[in-house]
C-alpha cells in the first residue's frame, strides 16, 4: 500500500472514528481532539500498521487511547448524575421485571450472536442502539465494553459509586437488549 492509499483510507474511515469518539466522550470538540490525534499517530508511523488486522481496527485502538488520555485530561469537567439509585430509576426496569425479579417477558431468540457479531449490519445496529443510550449510560457502556476499562478504574475516574455504576451499567444492557430485539432480532 503506497501513502497516498493509506491517507485515502484514512480519509474515508474519519466518519466512523468521528462517530465512535462522540458517542464517548459527547464533545464535538473533544471527539474532533481525538480523531486528529490518531489520525496523526497513524499518519505519523504507517509502517505500524501491518496489515494483521482491517485498519479501521487497528485505528480504533489507536482512538480508544486517544479517548481514555481526553477522558483523564478532562475528568474535572465530566458532570455525572450522581443522586442516589432510586432518584433515577428507570420505567423501562419495570417494565422488564416482575416483582420477583424475574424477565415480564422470554427474551426473544437470538439466533447465533456470535455469527451475527460479523455482520456489519448488526454493527450498523448497535451503534445506532448505543447512539440512542442516554448520554450517561451510553459513556459507561462504551466505557466498559468498548474501551474495556476496569469497574474500578471508570468510577475512579467519574468519581462514582460502584453500586452506582453497575446500576447505570445494567439500566444501560437493558435498553440495549430492548432495542436490539426490536430492530435486529425480531424484525422480519
Amino acid at each position: 500500500m503506497n501513502v497516498s492509499d493509506f491517507e485515502q483510507q484514512l480519509v474515508g474511515l474519519r466518519d466512523y472514528l468521528m462517530r465512535f469518539a462522540r458517542l464517548q466522550l459527547r464533545n464535538d470538540a473533544w471527539a474532533e481532539d481525538a480523531v486528529s490525534e490518531t489520525m496523526l499517530a497513524a499518519l505519523a508511523k504507517p509502517q505500524a500498521f501491518q496489515a494483521r488486522s482491517q485498519l479501521k481496527t487497528w485505528l480504533v485502538g489507536i482512538l480508544k487511547h486517544k479517548i481514555i488520555d481526553s477522558m483523564r485530561q478532562r475528568q474535572r469537567e465530566v458532570t455525572l448524575n450522581n443522586h442516589s439509585d432510586d432518584d433515577n430509576a428507570d420505567p423501562l426496569e419495570y417494565m422488564a421485571f416482575k416483582a420477583d425479579g424475574h424477565f415480564a417477558e422470554k427474551p426473544a431468540d437470538w439466533g447465533n450472536p456470535h455469527q451475527d457479531l460479523e455482520s456489519r449490519q448488526f454493527m450498523a445496529v448497535l451503534d445506532a442502539c448505543t447512539e440512542k443510550l442516554p448520554a450517561v449510560q451510553g459513556r459507561l457502556f462504551l466505557m466498559r465494553e468498548w474501551l474495556e476499562l476496569s469497574s474500578e478504574d471508570i468510577c475512579k475516574e467519574l468519581g462514582m459509586t460502584t453500586t452506582n455504576l453497575y446500576v447505570q451499567l445494567h439500566r444501560a444492557r437493558l435498553r440495549l437488549r430492548e432495542c436490539l430485539e426490536l430492530n435486529w432480532f425480531t424484525r422480519s
